[in-house]
């Protein structure tokens, strides 16, 4: 889907413009077997265009955007209120391009009590608008625009100091592909009115229907989300002092079966491989005849360095989780410290908990650290017939019994059965980190980091709340011919739990229409089958770009992990440095970004993967401390990503220097602003800043010659006539090198 952008332009110069027919509304979508509303409208009057000078001078107090979406009818009401900080009276024209086959019900903008006069663009007007306000303004961001129509409004003057509301509201019908409905709304707004921090921002989507709701799920914000049903769910987003740089953009599926599957795929061109997402979700709840029976055994550390606070956090956990058993389930806990010692010799019924709890409760933290004993001990407990969950916390590095890393693993290794899984806790920051992860990556689990200012019960409680419920075990994906590769996570699939969803991203080459994937598992011992029939994976390029960009996030996520693991060598940071450059992915061991400037060339890639290179040595060598824990923490959060990994880097001038937010740079009259950081993520593409040029990390200037053409000459505006996708690339700036279809394009300034 195009990007739709939504701005507002306001000139600081008066210009003159023709009368204007009050704002005619168009009747909100309905169905075909509807009585649809119809309005008459009388002609309009072309208006000119203004010119625009300092958008500097106007500040966004607010943006509230409420969306409500009733079985795919999407009403989106805006809320933006805007001040003027200049000297001078700002007065001229709001211009708000449509969503394609959206109608607009509402605009009003108060002043003095008053509302103002719209109208509605036509395309080719409003496109024609647009170009005229680039070549006056020379401001290349509003080649972003793309849309079908759009309202135009007189804006009176806004008087210094003062401010001027504006309320919207459009409704528009979502299509349903792949099983998936999309909804996008533009955040964006602000990038062009200035690039100081919007006050405050909010976005809520309620969501209801005739049918189940499944996959939820946003490719560019954190959402927080509230399930109200299986038919209905709001997800919000809010921010204070904030710039946007993602419009916001929500997916969700209507489930069909007990467990949904949804597929999205991007390919970059025809010739190179493609990228897959496929998003499993299970209920949201089930019967209790339908939740499998599992072990629990809890494994907490009790060593003398875990007195105080610490201790206390942790026995809550272990409290918390017994009384969340399910009555078919069974438990048992292991305290260690020097040796071992266990609350039961055998696994116990739901209805011994409270016995557990008081014996627990009455443990105080003392002695040594033996993790090897306890986990053998825990994991000789696992009966081979019941899916069994291990939760082990430790605060240490073992110091009783086996210490060696490397024997331990070993030794878990050779007790563990293929149904359990350990799902680790690392308190503070003197864990074991090469350990634990070894541990959960071997066991099929996860792994979490309780850093100091974090409460320990509050970790384990979320954890658990999310696999207290298993509804499908020993997972398996059967794909096929088709050819798949680079899955995360990495086959064989996590179990499902009720009410949380799997994210899996990968590869694949070839093409194949109308296929199906079957996934299977075992329900209480029971195999059980489901068929997704209908997945494209096609051939030519499109899709979701975001896609490409979420799986280069976990596999280096993954390959950072690997080179810890297991130290450093050439084909690892190959990998993590080529994918780090062409898809702008920041890690703390890739400033090579901002400070090679010949990072595209072959001289450039060697340096950066011998500065990688070192820095890996060092990472693989240290397994504890803070460094150690915020490294394996990132790692992890990478690796299993659900949201490409966004960029967060300093502000930096095209001359390469350190510039705050909100400094401008002037060329030839023109006012430019600097970007937030030097690396831009434009659609599928990934540009840094270098010389003062956004170049396309695809461009190769070693191989590559350019195609110049001058910033808004004639030929500059033919060629996005000839190639309207090129305008999203040339708003980067008046110097510009982005690739397209192997041709490599070089904006030039005047």
């Amino acid at each position: 889907m195009k990007r739709l952008l939504l701005f507002v332009l306001f000139c600081l110069i008066v210009v003159p413009v023709a009368a204007q027919e009050p704002f005619c509304p168009t009747p909100p979508p309905c169905r075909p077997d509807a009585i649809c509303q119809t309005v008459p409208c009388p002609p309009i009057e072309p208006t000119q265009p203004g010119v625009f000078t300092n958008p500097d001078w106007l500040r966004i107090d607010h943006h509230r955007v409420n969306v409500t979406i009733d079985n795919q009818i999407a009403t989106t009401s805006v809320d933006m209120e805007f001040v003027n900080e200049g000297n001078a009276l700002a007065e001229g024209t709001f211009i708000f391009p449509l969503p394609g086959g959206a109608a607009v019900d509402q605009l009003t903008m108060y002043i003095n009590g008053q509302a103002i006069d719209a109208r509605i663009l036509p395309a080719a007007e409003a496109r024609g608008i647009y170009n005229e306000i680039v070549r006056q303004y020379r401001d290349p961001a509003l080649l972003e625009y793309v849309g079908s129509s759009a309202i135009q409004a007189n804006v009176f003057p806004i008087p210094p100091g003062e401010s001027r509301k504006i309320e919207i509201r459009y409704s528009q019908i979502l299509e349903v592909e792949n099983s998936l409905i999309h909804y996008v709304y533009p955040l964006k707004v602000t990038d062009l009115l200035s690039n100081r921090p919007v006050d405050e921002m909010s976005v809520r989507v309620e969501v209801s229907g005739n049918d189940a709701i499944s996959n939820i799920y946003s490719p560019s914000h954190p959402i927080a989300l509230r399930r109200e049903g299986d038919r209905n769910f709001v997800a919000g987003y809010e921010s204070v002092g904030s710039i946007p740089t993602d419009d916001f953009s929500l997916y969700y599926g209507i489930a069909s079966q007990t467990i949904n599957a949804n597929l999205l795929t991007y390919r970059e061109s025809a010739t190179e491989d493609g990228f897959f997402m496929l998003l499993v979700q299970p209920p949201l709840t089930l019967p209790a005849n339908q939740i499998i029976a599992k072990d629990v055994i809890i494994v907490l550390d009790q060593s003398g360095s875990m007195f105080g606070e610490k201790w206390d956090q942790a026995r809550l956990a272990a409290e918390y989780v017994l009384k969340q058993l399910n009555p078919s389930d069974r438990f048992n806990v292991v305290l260690f410290s020097t040796g071992w010692r266990v609350y039961s010799n055998q696994m116990e019924a739901t209805s011994q908990a409270q016995g557990a709890i008081d014996w627990v409760r009455a443990q105080e933290a003392v002695g040594g650290t033996d993790i090897n004993g306890a986990l053998t001990t825990a994991m000789g407990m696992a009966d081979a017939e019941r899916p069994t969950t291990i939760l082990f916390l430790t605060d240490g590095l073992a110091t009783e019994g086996e210490t060696d890393s490397k024997s331990i693993l070993e030794n878990l290794k050779a007790a563990a059965r293929p149904n359990v899984r350990i799902f680790t806790f690392g308190v503070g920051d003197d864990v074991d980190t090469l350990l634990l992860d070894s541990i959960v990556r071997e066991q099929r689990g996860t792994g979490s980091y309780v850093r100091p200012s974090e409460r320990i019960d509050e970790e384990v409680a979320s954890l658990y709340n999310k696999i207290s419920a298993p509804v499908l075990t020993n997972v398996r994906l059967e794909t096929g011919d088709l050819n798949l590769a680079d899955l995360y996570p990495a086959l064989p699939m996590p179990d499902l739990f009720a009410g949380t969803q799997l994210t899996l991203v990968g590869r694949y080459r070839g093409e194949a229409e109308n296929i199906s994937f079957t996934l299977r598992g075992q329900v209480n011992g029971q195999e059980q089958t489901f068929v997704y029939s209908g997945l494209n994976f096609p051939a030519r390029a499109g899709g979701e770009p975001f896609i490409a960009r979420l799986w280069a996030t976990r596999r280096i996520g993954d390959l950072l992990n690997t080179v810890r693991l297991n130290g450093e060598n050439p084909e690892l940071v190959d990998s993590i440095v080529r994918l780090s450059v062409r898809y702008g992915i920041i890690t703390p061991y890739t400033s090579f970004l901002i400070t090679e400037d010949d990072i595209l060339t072959a001289g450039g890639l060697d340096r950066a993967q011998e500065a990688f290179a070192q820095q890996a040595q060092t990472l693989s060598s240290t397994t504890s401390g803070s460094g150690a824990v915020a490294a394996a923490d990132m790692n992890a959060e990478m690796a299993a990503a659900n949201a490409p990994a966004p960029v967060m880097m300093p502000t930096m001038s095209p001359a390469g220097t350190m510039a705050a937010p909100g400094d401008a740079m002037e060329t030839d009259g023109s006012v430019f602003y600097n970007p937030t950081n030097p690396i831009q993520t434009v659609n599928d593409k990934t540009f840094l800043l270098q010389n003062g040029v956004w170049t396309d990390t695809i461009f190769q200037p070693d191989t590559m010659q350019t195609e110049k053409v001058v910033f808004l000459s004639d030929a500059y505006f033919e060629l996005l006539e000839a190639h309207p996708e090129l305008g999203d690339y040339f708003a980067l700036g008046d110097q510009v090198i982005v690739v397209l279809d192997g041709t490599a394009y070089e904006v030039t300034p005047m």
